[in-house]
């Protein structure tokens, strides 16, 4: 006998309905039945070993598919596990549901009774609630715009008792015919901020566009106008591979950037920021901006307009419709018959974008064309404890590795003192090539980014750059790649500690050498580990060993390799003293 619809059933339905991508989670008693839900309407549903690890894998693949992504967990302790991840997501801006069991209100004495909605909204996430059975539709729509149209993170309360009533007559029927609500149109600046940031690019002899996350769908505008303004372009880490390609992509401002990258934005004479937010880490603690630059920001949210630091002109619009009408108008004035540039205007707009600079930007512009400064660190080093072992310079194995693996990849990168060596040298082939989950500064989330990104683009090669202890705290996910055959690619910098807090920490002996115990771990064998889950793990100290990549891909993988890099110390990286600067 069929058991009769459930609010429950009418949740799940409906998210299927209006177009939810994928649903990551841990099943327990309070989200049994919503679960079952969605994958019985067709939602794609991966079991995860732990709640953070869903709500990473649901953010990453919700950047990298441009879809809503879902989260499904218990009530009380199954929404605190995923809070980490539910804050990266939130502070990114990225489109993701949490359906979360509550425990009914009545139920004050109950283990898993908690203020569900305050949590949601201490890490920046929106709270909404599924009220009634008679009002289940409308909440869940309201909930699912929210996340895809306003760009937020929602977590959806569905209090147990709520969830177990029965679907009102005609609910189903309702829920049946919903359809993907139509997008938002997107938003054209003004026409005076229009004609105020065309004045500027007119006046500027050195323009450079840097685009940050709002910017990813407007690359075809953005390089338009800039070929038109003669500008260079850049983008912040998180939009790395928006303008692969351009002869005059600069690839990414800020801690990563190439020393020709640093020398040509802070030599602009015009910083346009498009859906960036200039901040202390793409600018550099603003020494990126020079003295005598404009500071333009183009932005959705006017709220982010100048907050990061003093901008010349705040732009709110879309970034591709905005783009587009910067370039309408400078066309108008070039192409009219009252030219208003004046005499060498057009010599002044192209200052920067000469042939003489594409073939230094070819040769110089990326980390693997750069020679090593100091020279290889790789060789025999001590261990701790006695003896010596040989290691491999992080910058050489990255470099040999972007080398090795196939352009078409998709790379995500965890949190740590490592993170700027497959930052900068392993290339993305596009903005869907590189998933960087920063916002909350966490480590540990970079092997469930890695599934989600993965799962959201199945055609590419998935490569994973991870720190010891970020890839040891988030181990237990090993199992779920290995359980979904994915051919991930890990990357392990193996430093036998928390590195960032070891350079920083350790950096000033002449103010007394800290005791560096509580960062400082026994050598673990993480390629044994890895075969422990079934994976494929070896380890690395010289780049010969790396001849295990080519016969892993030869194979046509069904499973992860996971490196354990041994790596040679690189004293403190570059951008960990850019990231220590602001605190």
């Amino acid at each position: 006998m069929t058991e009769p619809p459930t609010v429950a059933d009418l949740v799940g339905r409906a998210l299927a309905r209006l177009g939810a991508g994928h649903c990551f989670g841990v099943v327990g008693s309070g989200n049994f039945a919503v679960t079952n839900a969605l994958r019985a309407a067709g939602v794609p549903f991966t079991a995860t070993r732990h709640e953070g690890g869903a709500a990473t894998m649901a953010d990453a693949y919700a950047r990298m598919s441009g879809r809503v992504g879902l989260v499904s967990v218990h009530q009380g302790c199954g929404l605190t596990n995923a809070a980490t991840g539910i804050g990266e997501a939130a502070k990114s801006r990225t489109p993701v549901v949490v359906l979360t069991a509550e425990a009914t209100a009545a139920s004050v004495g109950s283990n898993f009774s908690m203020d569900q909605p305050a949590l949601a909204r201490s890490v920046t996430a929106e709270a909404h609630r599924v009220h009634t059975a008679a009002s289940a539709v409308d909440d869940v729509v309201r909930a699912f715009r929210a996340a895809r149209d306003e760009r937020r993170t929602v977590v959806l309360n569905l209090p147990l008792d709520v969830q177990a009533l029965p679907a009102p007559t005609g609910a189903l029927a309702r829920v049946d015919a919903l359809a993907p609500p139509p997008g938002l149109p997107a938003p054209r600046a003004d026409d005076a901020a229009v004609s105020a940031l065309a004045d500027l690019f007119e006046r500027a002899e050195r323009p450079v566009i840097v685009a940050g996350r709002g910017a990813r769908g407007a690359g075809p505008q953005l390089r338009a106008l800039a070929d038109a303004a003669g500008a260079l372009l850049a983008t912040s880490a998180v939009a790395k591979g928006l303008f692969a390609g351009d002869p005059f992509d600069l690839g990414i401002s800020g801690g990563f950037s190439s020393p020709l990258t640093a020398e040509l934005i802070a030599g602009a004479d015009l910083v346009v920021g498009v859906g960036c937010a200039l901040n202390m880490w793409t600018m550099r603690h603003g020494r990126l901006i020079g003295p005598e630059a404009s500071v333009v920001q183009i932005d959705l949210d006017p709220s982010a307009l100048g907050a990061q630091r003093p901008i010349d002109l705040g732009v709110v619009g879309d970034a591709g419709s905005t783009a587009a009408a910067v370039l309408a108008e400078l066309s108008g004035r070039i192409g009219g018959s009252g030219d208003r540039r004046g005499p060498g205007a057009a010599a002044r707009a192209h200052r920067y974008r000469t042939p003489e600079l594409a073939r230094r930007v070819a040769a110089e512009g990326r980390w693997t064309d750069v020679p090593l400064d100091p020279p290889d660190l790789g060789g025999t080093a001590p261990m701790r404890g006695g003896g010596t072992e040989l290691r491999i310079d992080p910058r050489v194995l990255t470099r040999e590795l972007d080398a090795l693996i196939p352009r078409e990849r998709i790379v995500s990168v965890d949190s740590g003192n490592f993170m700027g060596y497959p930052s900068a040298y392993l290339s993305a082939p596009d903005e869907f090539g590189f998933c960087f989950t920063q916002a909350f500064q966490s480590i540990g989330l970079g092997l469930p980014t890695a599934i989600g990104a993965a799962l959201a683009r199945p055609d590419r090669l998935p490569v994973l750059g991870a720190g010891d202890g970020g890839f040891l705290m988030a181990v237990a996910e090993l199992e779920t790649a290995v359980r979904l055959r994915i051919p991930l690619l890990v990357i392990v910098y193996n430093d036998d500690a928390y590195g960032a807090e070891i350079h920083h920490f350790g950096a000033h002996p002449e103010a007394g050498q800290p005791d560096l115990g509580t960062v400082l771990f026994p050598r673990v064998d993480i390629a044994s580990i890895a075969r422990g889950f079934g994976a494929d793990g070896a380890t690395v100290r010289e780049t010969a060993d790396l001849a295990v990549v080519q016969e892993w891909l030869a194979r046509g993988p069904e499973r992860p390799l996971v490196l354990d890099a041994r790596i040679a110390s690189d004293g403190g990286s570059w951008w960990l003293a850019e990231a220590f600067r602001g605190h």
